[in-house]
C-alpha cells in the first residue's frame, strides 16, 4: 500500500508512550492490586502518506496503542504528537476539533456499528458530531458509493449486510470527515480471506484518492508485508524492531522477528521454522531485562551456565539504530539472515 505522497516529515509521534492497568486481586484471601503493563516506553513516527505497519502475537499490546493514539485509553506515560501538537496533553474540548483528523478502522465490524441505527445514521454521525453543514445524505451517498455500498441501502440496519460490507460501513464512517490519519486495527482480521483482499485493496486505493496516512496494526505478517511501507515489532509492550518493510521480511534483526516470520504459510523453502519455548510471559509480571530473553534462541544459542548472557538478563536493551533499521537487542542477527536462530530451532 506505498503512497507516492509519502513525506519525510513525520505526521505522527510516539514518544515513550506506556499505558499500566490496575487491577483488583485476591490472593489467599487478601485483597490487593495487580498492575498490568500493557504498552511499556513505545516511541516510532508515522510519515505524511506511508502505511507503518504494526506487528505481534495477540496480548502484545498493539490494540492499547492504537487506543491510546486516538485516545479512546488516555495514557499512563508518554506523549502522542500529531502535525506538531502534543494532542496527549489536550483537555478532551480542545482535542475535539483533531478528531476530524485522526480517525480508526475497528476490529470488528459489527460490534463497532450501532445496531439501532442505520447506515446513514452510522456513517452521518461524524457530520453531526461536528456540527459539519451541507448536505448529509447526499455526502453519506456518495461515501457509500465510494467504499463499494448502494446508496440506496441508506435506510438499512448492520445486521441486513454481510461482514464484508459492514466493515465497509465502518471504513466510510472513519472517511466521512476526510480525516489525515487512518488507525487501522485489524480491519480485515475478523473477514473471509477473499473478501479481506478486496478491503485491503479498497484500503490502498483510499490512501491515494484522500492523501491519507495508515498505522496499521495486524497479527498477520503476510497482510503487513503487502500492505506496509515500514513495520514495527511489538513483543510484550516493548517495539523490539522497527524497518523498512522489504528490510525487515529479508533480513530481521531481532531474534523474535526472525521467529514470527518462520510462522508465516509459505515461507518453508526461505527459512527454517523456528518453535519458540515457553509461553509469552504475563505483563502483570514480565521479567527483568530484555522481555523476550526467556524464550530466545539467540540468548539461548549464547547462553552459559547460568542461561541466557547476564546482560539479556539485568538489562532491558533500548530500541536504537540508524533511523532506518532500529532493534532493542543486545545480540541482534546483524547480517546473518536469522542462522543463529536457524541454528538453535528450540521445541516446547
Amino acid at each position: 500500500m506505498t503512497s507516492k505522497l509519502m513525506r519525510d516529515e513525520p505526521l505522527l509521534s510516539v514518544e515513550g508512550l506506556t499505558k499500566h492497568f490496575t487491577t483488583s486481586a485476591s490472593v489467599l484471601g487478601r485483597k490487593g492490586t495487580t498492575t498490568v503493563r500493557a504498552v511499556e516506553d513505545v516511541s516510532f513516527e508515522v510519515r505524511a502518506g506511508e502505511t507503518l505497519g504494526l506487528v505481534g502475537e495477540s496480548g502484545c499490546g498493539k490494540s492499547t496503542t492504537a487506543r491510546l493514539i486516538v485516545r479512546l485509553l488516555e495514557a499512563t506515560a508518554g506523549r502522542v504528537v500529531f502535525d506538531g501538537i502534543d494532542i496527549s496533553s489536550l483537555s478532551r474540548r480542545a482535542f475535539r476539533p483533531l478528531r476530524r483528523d485522526i480517525q480508526m478502522i475497528f476490529q470488528d465490524p459489527y460490534g463497532s456499528l450501532n445496531p439501532r441505527h442505520t447506515v446513514g445514521q452510522i456513517v452521518g454521525a461524524p457530520f453531526a458530531i461536528q456540527g459539519t453543514r451541507g448536505d448529509k445524505k447526499g455526502n453519506v451517498g456518495e461515501l457509500m458509493a465510494r467504499v463499494g455500498l448502494n446508496p440506496e441501502h441508506y435506510n438499512r440496519y448492520p445486521h441486513e449486510f454481510s461482514g464484508g460490507q459492514r466493515q465497509r460501513i465502518g471504513v466510510a464512517r472513519a472517511l466521512a470527515l476526510r480525516p489525515r490519519l487512518v488507525v487501522c486495527d485489524e480491519p480485515v482480521s475478523a473477514l473471509d480471506v477473499s473478501i479481506q483482499a478486496q478491503i485491503i485493496n479498497l484500503l490502498s486505493e483510499l490512501q491515494a484518492d484522500f492523501e491519507l496516512t495508515y498505522l496499521f496494526i495486524s497479527h498477520d505478517l503476510s497482510v503487513v508485508r503487502h500492505v506496509s511501507d515500514r513495520v514495527a515489532v511489538m513483543y510484550l509492550g516493548h517495539i523490539v524492531e522497527l524497518a523498512d518493510a522489504a528490510d525487515l521480511y529479508g533480513d530481521p534483526h531481532h531474534p523474535y522477528t526472525e521467529a514470527l516470520l518462520s510462522a508465516v504459510p509459505g515461507q518453508a523453502h526461505e527459512r527454517e521454522r523456528i518453535v519458540l519455548r515457553g509461553d509469552v510471559p504475563s505483563p502483570t509480571d514480565p521479567p527483568a531485562g530484555c522481555p523476550f530473553h526467556p524464550r530466545c534462541p539467540r540468548a539461548q544459542a549464547l547462553a552459559g551456565a547460568d542461561g541466557a548472557p547476564e546482560r539479556c538478563q539485568t538489562e532491558r536493551p533500548p530500541l536504537v539504530g540508524d533511523g532506518v533499521r532500529n532493534v532493542a537487542c543486545w545480540y541482534p542477527l546483524v547480517g546473518e539472515s536469522g542462522q543463529a536462530g536457524r541454528a538453535t530451532t528450540a521445541s516446547r
